[in-house]
């Protein structure tokens, strides 16, 4: 073998590699909770509709400018124009941001599993937001200390989050070997309705769906640094690409079908219905009722398969615990260094743009925190319908804004596309009929997702009988809409006249 090929990424590596990057366990229970096992042909959607070219095209551009160490804000800037660019790159930060709001008010449900092997014990809202404060002060001065090896330690989450997936699979096949049918019964109504009872079931609330497929798939811009790292790119990543979109829509489907082998969704209604399982507690809910079903196939006592359904219930614990210490440990710097140092350094006011003697943006992580506190904080005292919907609205807002920044990067491959001065070094797509077709085709997929779930709350509301258009349900209605659009807004306009601020005095 050459210098040149050896450590090169084969077909099978590369596919391997964008499947770790983009699969995650955590959009399992998630689908079967919200759609049951009409999850599937949005997920499958999601591959053919919006991965599939979207990756070519992150693909393209990655290539090309390779060298520019400002990754997206590079592309956007060379394809487009800097204030494009920065606004693109300041909401894509924002979806980081937020995404640390929703996930730190998740972070006491694995901890209540690993203690107690079950969710009864999650605390009231709360406590839940003063652990969120706490564990983000926590992160954030330790980080700031460039604290090295509790990353180490936390890099066994990544098999133990994978393992989940092959627990998961493996255990509802036995359930569903020994019981000789699937616990939720399997028809075509099956996959063409929602069996949640806080699913209303418009054409509405099914495209809106969507953002969780387009969700899903995310991280798929992260795949075009593998371009110089695969053998012959040119022949092997679209098949890459092609294969890898196969296997995780295939993965994604199997193991969402592989949930009803084992629970019968009519069982989760009342816990639906209660508030009790919510998006925050379902994944862990879900693993505690498979340790539960695997009891009862191998034969053990009702206390038996309750005993092996706290033991499941304490792994996932563990394991998304360490998963978010371990994305935490990295997500607290790495975006926002990449903000800053990706971008001019007069843009940036005071020490916001300074980095420490080793390299980490400690000022603008603590003003990070301080963001992400008055998030918190505000999402608790605006929350008016419990956990449920407490979570619901995290989840939501976690979608909108870590999708919405793809529709910039989209607009920007079409200006890329139609810029001869930019030297291509690979290319997918060589006819503009084709390059629009795809741009449009994502643009509406990713654009009508996000709009559909940010209307969804308008639509309910305004769908209300007349007696229940109460203060309360307008009240929670604007909560919710505000909720999904302010992160992604403020930061849009925040980044708009910095980048004005910045060409004035740099005329």
């Amino acid at each position: 073998m050459s210098q040149n090929t050896k450590g090169k990424l084969s077909l099978v590596g590369l596919s391997l590699m964008i499947f770790t990057t983009v699969f995650g366990f955590g959009n399992i229970p998630v689908a079967f909770y919200q759609m049951g096992y009409g999850a599937i042909p949005w997920y499958i959607i999601g591959a053919l509709l919006f991965f599939l070219p979207f990756a070519f095209m992150v693909t393209e551009m990655g290539s090309a400018f390779k060298d520019e160490k400002g990754g997206i804000y590079s592309w956007m800037s060379e394809a487009v124009n800097p204030t494009f660019a920065f606004i693109g790159t300041f909401m894509w930060y924002a979806s980081y941001v937020i995404w640390m709001v929703s996930v730190a008010n998740k972070i006491l449900i694995p901890m209540v599993n690993l203690i107690f092997g079950n969710s009864t014990h999650t605390p009231s809202l709360l406590w839940i937001s003063i652990a969120a404060v706490v564990w983000m002060a926590v992160i954030t001065f330790m980080v700031s200390k460039g604290v090295e090896t509790i990353k180490k330690f936390t890099s066994i989450a990544g098999i133990a989050v994978l393992s989940l997936n092959v627990i998961l699979i493996l255990g509802a096949v036995l359930v569903l070997v020994v019981n000789g049918h699937p616990a939720t019964p399997i028809n075509l109504a099956a996959f063409t309705s929602s069996p949640n009872p806080t699913f209303d079931g418009s054409i509405v609330a099914f495209i809106a769906f969507l953002v969780f497929a387009v969700f899903a798939y995310g991280g798929v811009e992260s795949i075009a640094g593998l371009v110089d790292q695969t053998h012959e790119p040119e022949k092997n990543f679209p098949r890459g690409i092609i294969t890898s979109a196969l296997i995780i829509a295939v993965g994604y489907s199997v193991a969402i079908l592989s949930v009803g082998f084992f629970v019968d969704y009519s069982q989760w209604i009342p816990a639906i219905k209660d508030g009790s399982m919510n998006l925050g507690t379902v994944p862990y809910m879900l693993l505690q009722n498979l340790g539960e079903a695997v009891g009862h196939a191998l034969g053990l006592s009702t206390s038996g398969a309750d005993m092996l359904g706290g033991i499941f219930a304490r792994y996932i614990g563990l394991s998304m615990l360490l998963a978010y210490m371990g994305a935490f440990f990295t997500l607290t710097y790495s975006p926002i260094k990449q903000l800053i140092t990706g971008t001019p350094e007069k843009l940036w006011p005071g020490k916001l743009g300074k980095l420490d003697e080793e390299g980490m943006p400690k000022f603008a992580m603590w003003i990070q925190f301080a963001i992400v506190t008055l998030i918190i904080v505000l999402n608790f005292l605006t929350s008016q319908g419990g956990a449920s919907q407490f979570f619901l609205i995290l989840t939501y807002m976690a979608n909108v804004s870590m999708t919405l920044p793809y529709l910039f990067i989209v607009i920007a491959f079409w200006y890329f596309k139609k810029n001869k001065n930019i030297a291509k070094q690979i290319e997918f797509f060589k006819s503009n009929f084709v390059v629009n077709f795809l741009t449009i085709l994502v643009l509406v997929v990713v654009g009508g997702a996000n709009f559909f779930t940010i209307i969804q709350p308008i639509v309910n509301y305004v769908q209300l009988p007349a007696v229940d258009q109460t203060a309360k349900a307008l009240s929670e209605m604007l909560t919710s809409f505000i909720s999904m659009i302010g992160g992604p807004l403020i930061f849009g306009i925040i980044a708009y006249f910095m980048m004005r601020n910045y060409k004035k005095k740099n005329k």
